[in-house]
């Protein structure tokens, strides 16, 4: 590298971290407190099989603004990042934790496999849900494991928990957020010679599906017979 270019870098370098302290100081300042999500529920279960199955290449599917793949990224694994930018996010996106490429999972141009497939809370969210799981299949290896995380009610299918009369989201959500059930499974599975290795359910709501009745605190971890709102499945390709 020569002198100009040596000095280009410095400066790039010096501005890109000024840049980041200012964003980070005003994330840390105007901080508030709403509520909690579901992610320390999928977040654990996540690195639970991480820490049991120890791969090597890992895909993380609809990553958005979050900080996921940078965890996994940190802990030693080879992680790739996709999310469909150009769609799903009409005002564009930066994630400041990791670069996520451009790719729709319901069409994915990626070629390579891999031995570990995460996909956290954005399924829910993919019109072409199917294709999207089908395309997730055909970018895992043979024998790799799949981590799928969504709303989920055991016995009915719901195209948009948000529109249900007691649903307490907003309901001028730019998107929809769908509740899959147990026959979605079933087809992913008998499709894409897959078996669910593990399923865990969890109540966050009084009610039958993601948002609606009073929201409990804390969550619950229940069963596939008690009342649940989520489930975290790990998945094998045969």
């Amino acid at each position: 590298m020569n002198l100009i270019n040596l000095i280009k870098e410095k400066i790039k370098r010096k501005v890109g971290s000024i840049y980041l302290d200012d964003i980070t100081r005003n994330e840390y300042n105007n901080q508030t407190y709403i509520t909690f999500n579901e992610r320390p529920v999928e977040y654990s279960f996540v690195f639970k099989h991480l820490a049991l199955q120890c791969p090597q290449m890992i895909l993380d599917v609809g990553s958005g603004i979050t900080s996921l793949p940078h965890l996994m990224q940190i802990c030693g694994f080879k992680v790739t990042a996709i999310d469909n930018i150009k769609n799903y996010w009409p005002k564009g996106m930066q994630n400041r934790h990791f670069y996520i490429i451009n790719d729709d999972i319901a069409n994915s141009i990626l070629a390579e496999k891999f031995d570990f497939i995460t996909c956290i809370s954005t399924l829910e969210h993919i019109t072409k849900y199917d294709d999207a799981v089908d395309h997730m299949f055909r970018l895992l290896k043979n024998g790799g494991k799949l981590v799928l995380t969504f709303p989920y009610n055991e016995k009915q299918y719901c195209k948009n928990v948000y529109m249900l009369e007691d649903s307490t989201a907003p309901k001028n959500l730019p998107f929809a957020t769908q509740a899959f059930s147990r026959q979605q499974l079933t087809n992913w599975c008998q499709k894409n010679n897959a078996k669910i290795l593990e399923q865990e359910y969890w109540r966050y709501f009084s009610g039958d599906y993601w948002t609606t009745g009073e929201r409990l605190k804390p969550p619950v971890k229940t069963d596939v017979n008690e009342k649940h709102q989520i489930t975290c499945l790990l998945i094998s390709k045969q």
